[in-house]
């Protein structure tokens, strides 16, 4: 069912292809069947990416004309109160009248991203597994224009409508690339010319200090227990950010914004 012509004929088309899947194959992000995604912003990216087949859309009518595009005349839409799609998402999410089903998003291929995009700076996660942490540093990611999120497949959390609400449309937009190995792929990372540096808090440089002229790979372990060993045995330098003594350390979220920025302001 179309939209109404709210936006004056100037919005967008909202470009991702509709229909149930017949036969295709899983994306292997550690999330089997369809994906939930809920919020304006997560089911706005979503629709608006062309990559991202669909199922069917449960939305209210003031859902479906806050979005900045039109659906294609065939979409499938089901029309609901909130309170009903409020059963249809985690407890207290703000759907904010949206709520869409859909496959999970394809692999993304490592040798790709490093063959494309040597300019920008890759962030890899180790073991940050809050699906909100990894969703707010997609969303960094996309405002610092990095080249991808790096995760290892069995320590990091699937897709999912919690995790694409924290990236507000960022997961439609970083290529998200899950490694079997950690290790083996900071090793073909620094291949591709990257310097791979690891922000620890007992670090003796800083950032600043540790940030050289060419590509740049980030890595950021979780909170509390940083990152494993073998990690940092894998990282060209160690790096700290300058924060005060009052404050032991940053979220890790706030902490990967901090430094992309620093990239970023080279």
């Amino acid at each position: 069912m179309a939209k109404g012509d709210a936006h004056n004929g100037n919005s967008r088309a909202l470009r991702g292809r509709a229909g149930r899947m017949k036969n295709g194959r899983g994306s292997g992000r550690a999330s089997t069947g369809m994906v939930r995604l809920w919020g304006r912003h997560a089911v706005e990216a979503a629709l608006m990416n062309p990559e991202r087949r669909h199922s069917k859309l449960w939305a209210t009518r003031e859902g479906v004309e806050s979005l900045a595009g039109d659906l294609p005349s065939d979409f499938a839409v089901e029309w609901a109160q909130a309170a009903d799609l409020a059963r249809l998402v985690v407890r207290d999410a703000p759907h904010q009248g949206l709520v869409l089903e859909c496959e999970p998003l394809e692999d993304v291929y490592l040798s790709d991203v490093l063959v494309a995009e040597a300019e920008r700076p890759v962030l890899i996660l180790d073991q940050v597994t809050d699906p909100h942490n990894v969703g707010a540093l997609m969303r960094t990611a996309a405002a610092f224009n990095a080249a991808a999120v790096v995760t290892q497949d069995r320590h990091a959390p699937p897709e999912s409508g919690t995790l694409a609400k924290s990236a507000s449309g960022a997961l439609e937009i970083v290529p998200w690339v899950r490694v079997v190995n950690l290790a083996r792929a900071l090793d073909e990372i620094a291949e591709a010319g990257y310097w791979r540096i690891g922000l620890a808090g007992e670090a003796e440089m800083t950032l600043a200090e540790a940030l050289p002229a060419g590509p740049v790979a980030l890595v950021l372990g979780a909170e509390g227990d940083g990152m494993r060993h073998n990690i940092t045995q894998h990282c060209d330098a160690l790096a700290r950010l300058p924060i005060s003594d009052a404050m032991e350390s940053l979220n890790v979220s706030n902490a990967g914004a901090v430094a992309l920025y620093a990239v970023a302001s080279r």
